[in-house]
């Protein structure tokens, strides 16, 4: 029996990282799979758990190009998880594919962000540079543009519930999101196996909303009153910041709304349902979890 391809997942302790290799260990064996981690020595419960699933655990720091090189030896496909560095990730992702092609991968896949190539979210323009930095390479590559994940938008209810009001500058626009998993699920299959190299994945939730719509979504949820004002993106930006939130955050979520409104992140092409083989999960479905989780004194999750 041949043995089976090596699969690496960057950021394996990540929250993307462990639900792709979660959904890995359904399909495949966990000795064919490689957890990168920045620092073994660091977030050592989330190391040991995947050792304990069997995985093995190698240190790729998209800063330190060294760890890089030994790190993808003998890896057959690669998934580029993005760093959550703004700013930097055009560094270390060229540090990353750079490393990749040295080690002789044979295919990288990596989570962009959704119609990267048309998006006037500036945070598209790092996924734009890394895009285009695969194409460079020579390395055959298969773009996983994600939409937003319903999580997402689960921070921003603590403040609202305080206030009765979720502020916004998106308008009418409307959000294709799914779940974090429903993403890994996409990522995973297109690790394991298939002809996806060239391939380019457009991956947004089955159905979208508005923020009004999310809005009543949580009022229903919760039985307590909430409404949403839209805002002027610099006016939600000034908003942001005075509740405490750092400049870049205020930044982001302004101009994440504002490209909201231009149809930044909405798509209904149905590529991630079609990868993970089912519908994708309702966002009404992740937000009332939340909220009631909320109720039930759970505190908030993370959602980074």
């Amino acid at each position: 029996m041949p043995a089976s391809p090596k699969l690496f997942v960057t950021g394996a302790t990540g929250q993307l990282g462990g639900l792709v290799i979660d959904t890995l260990l359904e399909t495949v064996p966990a000795s064919a799979i490689v957890a990168g981690v920045r620092d073994p020595a660091k977030n050592e419960g989330a190391v040991n758990a995947l050792r304990e699933k069997g995985i093995e655990i190698r240190a790729a720091d998209y800063t330190q190009p060294a760890t890089l090189a030994s790190a993808f030896a003998g890896v057959d496909r690669l998934l580029l998880i993005s760093s959550s560095e703004n700013g930097k990730r055009k560094v270390q992702h060229r540090n990353v594919i750079d490393a990749a092609k040295d080690a002789g991968v044979g295919l990288i896949a990596y989570t962009s962000i959704l119609h990267a190539d048309t998006s006037p979210l500036f945070l598209a323009e790092e996924h734009r540079d890394t895009e285009a930095a695969l194409a460079e390479s020579g390395v055959p590559f298969a773009l996983l543009r994600n939409g937003w994940y319903s999580e997402v938008y689960t921070w921003r209810l603590p403040l609202a519930f305080k206030h009765g009001v979720f502020m916004g500058a998106a308008g009418e626009g409307r959000i294709s999101s799914a779940a974090r998993a429903d993403y890994a699920g996409a990522a995973a299959a297109v690790l394991a196996g298939g002809d996806h190299a060239g391939r380019t994945y457009e991956l947004a939730g089955d159905a979208s909303f508005t923020l009004a719509k999310l809005v009543a979504v949580v009022a229903e949820a919760s039985g307590k009153p909430m409404t949403y004002q839209n805002m002027t993106p610099d006016a939600f930006r000034v908003a942001v910041l005075k509740a405490g939130a750092p400049e870049i955050v205020g930044k982001i979520l302004s101009d994440t709304d504002a490209g909201v409104a231009k149809g930044a992140l909405f798509d209904d092409g149905g590529a991630l349902a079609r990868l993970i083989g089912r519908p994708t999960t309702p966002f009404q479905a992740t937000i009332t979890e939340f909220v009631r989780h909320q109720q039930a004194g759970g505190g908030a999750p993370s959602h980074a």
